[in-house]
């Protein structure tokens, strides 16, 4: 699993009540190279840490992937996004965000950065009565910065993003996830999609556990044109579970 953007774990709650933080840590293990045979080089195993924290001008979210092979950490990703809220009831706000990281290729030791960028632009939140149920919208500017090799040329994008929160069953199962759809010229078709739906069971909600937040589930990477196989392209559709678990703090 090489995460995007983890936004999909955050309750959007958070940001209406503007009084609470949230930190988790993920594990998640790889079914890409059981169900295709050109992706050997993906790594299998990958934590998420996570945080989350509003305040009275906005909110703050980052995460970090890192991504390990089995002699040590093959890579790691991460993003900063800020909000700033521009009305009272905080349900529209200004969106800066940072996205960059780097991995390795187990067979040359060459490390790759990634061609880094910085996004901009609006987004708007939503939740139900209970916040069982939340919604988010982003439109953002996107530029990415000249990259290490001589075809990585900066140039400036535009990306959607949604992101979603369903929960049921009194708390006991967590839907959430996101999707984001963002132009680059260098994709067949010169957009990219990227969407990773999350289903988890929170052991917390069972009567007895109560302090035992601890969450089992799976995330599913559905991506076109996003994920770079044995043959050096990223053209293709891919739909890759995971087995996951997550602690939150």
């Amino acid at each position: 699993m090489n995460s995007k953007k983890l936004l999909s774990v955050i309750s959007m709650s958070f940001v209406f009540t503007g009084m609470a933080m949230a930190q988790n840590v993920q594990f998640h293990y790889d079914m890409g190279r059981a169900l295709y045979d050109d992706v050997s080089n993906r790594p299998q195993v990958t934590t998420t840490i996570e945080m989350f924290k509003p305040d009275k001008w906005g909110s703050t979210f980052l995460f970090t992937d890192l991504d390990y092979g089995h002699d040590g950490v093959a890579g790691a990703y991460w993003e900063i996004a800020r909000e700033f809220n521009v009305c009272k009831n905080k349900q529209w706000a200004a969106h800066v965000e940072y996205n960059g990281g780097m991995t390795s290729d187990k067979h040359t030791d060459y490390t790759t950065r990634f061609q880094h960028a910085v996004l901009a632009g609006g987004a708007w939140n939503w939740a139900n009565a209970d916040f069982s149920r939340t919604f988010s919208v982003q439109l953002l500017y996107k530029y990415y910065f000249k990259g290490q090799n001589p075809w990585n040329k900066p140039f400036s994008s535009v990306q959607l993003t949604e992101v979603w929160g369903i929960e049921f069953a009194k708390g006991l199962c967590t839907f959430s996830g996101y999707c984001d759809v963002w132009y680059d010229k260098t994709v067949d078709g010169n957009y990219i999609i990227q969407s990773e739906p999350q289903f988890w069971f929170n052991l917390n909600a069972i009567k007895g556990m109560n302090d035992v937040n601890l969450s089992l589930g799976s995330e599913v990477e559905i991506s076109n044109n996003f994920i770079w196989n044995d043959d050096g392209k990223n053209n293709k559709f891919y739909a890759i579970p995971t087995v996951a678990a997550k602690w939150t703090f």
